[in-house]
């Protein structure tokens, strides 16, 4: 047996319970983790709320967690690549709060050695996101892109994809998170009323493409007016607004082929460059998991929250 955070109805956080489940053999093409941290994400709450229970279906007790790192204990069938002891990292369907998760090895990476276990689980889903809106928006070097919702976990990471590629980024985000953008070398604007004007004053040349991350406020069709056309525009977090406003909406299992090992192959380049910066808004034990995903829940962060095993 192995012990877990699951959630047996949906509801708030509350539900959130530790449970023991059989210790899971890896099947063909698998690979069975010892988890050491696991990334929280705003996917793993709005599942657990039910919220998402038409296009995201559980089955009860249903275990939360889409990233994680630890290291590998058992390979299935047809496995190459990945030995018992590795330290990996990488993305799961599901089922990381746990002492042990199987993960495809397609979706697994080697985790350089001078990279913490923390900082490593909280890379795959910020940084898969990342690589597929920057590859969908088919933002090139020389372009300036707009983020809404910058300061977020896949915004510092995507912001410094793009900035690797020469693309100027234009951050929005509260006045508190202005200086870590900065940092990260974006242009923070404060989002709200007047955006619009902020954002032309700080790029008189126009704004090619633009990206929500935010999924809050009316910032859908601001982008259309900025970019001039909905084709330029791409939302991660807003699918009633895409809708309405006729916007490209991607969450990760629309069609779009994956990503993974690009994304991982860019965020290991930058660290191995001494550039990466994966800031933690804070690290909880994974006992805490229902206090991670409130925090959460309340968004306006300044990176990931991670579970620790």
């Amino acid at each position: 047996m192995t012990k877990a955070i699951a959630f047996h109805e949906y509801g708030s956080a509350d539900v959130l319970r530790p449970i023991d489940i059989e210790l899971p053999a890896p099947g063909p093409g698998q690979v069975r983790v010892a988890v050491r941290a696991v990334g929280v994400n705003p996917l793993d709450h709005k599942v657990r709320s039910g919220a998402m229970a038409g296009i995201f279906p559980v089955t009860f007790p249903a275990v939360p967690g889409y990233e994680l790192a630890g290291v590998v204990e058992a390979v299935g069938e047809g496995v190459s690549g990945f030995a018992p002891g590795d330290e990996v990292f990488g993305a799961v369907m599901g089922g990381g709060y746990a002492e042990h998760a199987l993960v495809p090895a397609a979706m697994l990476a080697h985790k350089p050695a001078s990279l913490g276990w923390a900082e490593a689980a909280a890379i795959p889903v910020a940084a898969e996101t990342a690589e597929r809106s920057l590859a969908l928006l088919g933002a090139q070097a020389g372009e300036t892109l707009l983020v809404h919702g910058a300061a977020g976990g896949v915004g510092t990471v995507l912001l410094q994809f793009a900035r690797a590629r020469g693309i100027t980024v234009i951050g929005t985000a509260s006045e508190a998170n202005h200086d870590h953008l900065r940092e990260l070398g974006a242009i923070p604007v404060t989002y709200g009323d007047g955006l619009a004007e902020r954002v032309r004053a700080v790029a008189p040349g126009g704004v090619d493409r633009a990206l929500d991350a935010a999924g809050k406020g009316d910032v859908l069709p601001l982008s259309v007016e900025l970019t001039g056309s909905t084709g330029r525009v791409l939302t991660i977090a807003d699918f009633e607004g895409a809708q309405k406003y006729g916007i490209r909406v991607t969450g990760g299992s629309d069609g779009v082929e994956f990503h993974h090992q690009n994304a991982y192959a860019a965020a290991i380049a930058l660290h191995e460059a001494g550039t990466l910066r994966l800031p933690l808004h804070r690290v909880f034990p994974l006992a805490e998991a229902a206090e991670a995903q409130r925090i959460s829940e309340l968004g306006h962060l300044r990176g990931k929250i991670v579970l620790t095993v």
